[in-house]
């Protein structure tokens, strides 16, 4: 056989094929046809598998009907989840450009960035601001609520509302400009950090979080002391006693506040209770139910303590003679101290201090109690316990619980010959 017909006899037989192959493919359509018309209902998968579920009489399929296994569900995941992820690489801003043309490099001096600030600026209103600093400000004491007001207006003067790179680092260089103590600048950074957040989750926008790392501390080199160097001596206390009844003696306070300055002190010192958040709270009904028992223990409210706790006070005897004149007199719900009056006064007095220099402080008469306690071996549990100082262990929350008359025989042990004149 020649070799054109040899071609030609190939040539017939793949048309042969064909036919056979269109004929084979037109009975399958007509099979699906049958079936569609019969009531099946067929569709594919996201892995490509084929499904079928039966047609209604009206032509419907159920829902239940239409079941995916646990691979094609899992594939239909993983699709969704490249669709988000492609939007949000179409979404996300550009890297700025240098007038070099690198991406991502700080600007050159005197260069010109080429993609517009206002598109890499994110903004916010008054109206959030105030309403999370009223939601952070809830339930604190003054002295809290003002650094949150502080830092709250330091925002708003240094950004107007607009969040950037230029507004953020203006932020963070004022507020190391303005205040010189690392505790102001921690909470003033961290105030404008945790507003970010607020936004990036009330907005579902996170690009605000990603300004957080310009408002980082500075890195250094912090000296850790060994001990305070505010040494409060009995010496110091004995002189601030003196200096009241001086002052009455002199005509320059009425023999009212003289007794009430000199309860106060009398109390703090023996007890070592903090002066704004317990001190200044305690009411005439909580000492009078005390004065009358045998035992004098004061029951101190876990919302008159500063880590919400609970607790029993015992009174020194000198302390009970010199608050029982305050009881004469007065409505059980009156505040016992006139603490803000006293504060005031000893600002203006600025009596000096025997081991450093410096002035009484109200807050020294706590470091006094903690530090003399050290002299006469007070216990370190009673003492825990007392001033609610280092009282956050375990054994302290599900373990202990002090009965109120050995609290005040395991004091008294220690205090009861100290005698502050």
């Amino acid at each position: 056989m020649s070799d054109d017909e040899h071609d030609e006899d190939e040539k017939l037989h793949n048309s042969e094929e064909k036919l056979r192959n269109s004929r084979s493919n037109a009975g399958k359509k007509n099979e699906a046809a049958g079936k569609k018309q019969k009531g099946i209902y067929t569709w594919y998968g996201p892995t490509g598998k084929t499904h079928s579920a039966p047609r209604s009489e009206e032509g419907s399929v159920r829902l239940a009907d239409l079941v995916l296994d646990e691979e094609e569900v899992y594939a239909y995941r993983l699709n969704e989840i490249a669709k988000h992820t492609e939007q949000l690489r179409f979404t996300t801003p550009k890297p700025t450009q240098t007038q070099s043309g690198a991406e991502g490099a700080a600007p050159m001096p005197g260069g010109t960035l080429l993609q517009k600030e206002s598109t890499l600026a994110l903004s916010f209103s008054r109206d959030e601001l105030d309403r999370y600093v009223t939601y952070r400000t809830s339930g604190l004491a003054e002295k809290s609520r003002d650094w949150i007001n502080r830092s709250s207006k330091l925002l708003w003067d240094c950004t107007k509302g607009a969040i950037s790179h230029h507004t953020v680092e203006t932020l963070r260089e004022r507020t190391l400009e303005e205040y010189t103590s690392t505790d102001s600048h921690s909470k003033v950074l961290n105030f404008a950090r945790s507003f970010l957040k607020f936004l990036g989750t009330t907005r579902a926008e996170p690009r605000y979080q990603t300004f957080a790392p310009y408002l980082e501390l500075p890195k250094t080199v912090k000296e850790r002391k060994n001990v305070t160097s505010r040494i409060v001596t009995k010496e110091d206390v004995n002189n601030l006693l003196q200096y009241i009844s001086k002052a009455e003696r002199g005509g320059k306070i009425s023999p009212e506040r003289s007794a009430q300055y000199s309860a106060l002190v009398l109390f703090g010192a023996y007890t070592g209770q903090r002066s704004e958040a317990t001190t200044a709270k305690l009411t005439v009904g909580q000492f009078r139910t005390t004065l009358a028992a045998d035992k004098p223990v004061l029951q101190v409210e876990s919302s008159q303590d500063k880590v919400r706790m609970s607790h029993y006070v015992p009174l020194h005897p000198c302390v009970v003679e010199a608050l029982k004149p305050l009881l004469v007199g007065r409505k059980d719900d009156e505040l016992m101290f006139t603490h803000s009056s006293f504060l005031q006064w000893m600002k203006r007095q600025k009596i000096q201090m025997s081991r450093f220099k410096g002035h009484f402080q109200l807050g020294d008469l706590r470091k006094f109690a903690e530090q003399y306690g050290d002299v006469i071996g007070w216990d370190q549990s009673n003492r825990a316990y007392i001033m609610t100082h280092g009282v956050s262990g375990i054994d302290w929350k599900h373990y202990k619980h002090p009965l109120p008359e050995n609290v005040y025989d395991v004091y008294m042990k220690c205090w009861a010959d100290v005698r502050l004149i």
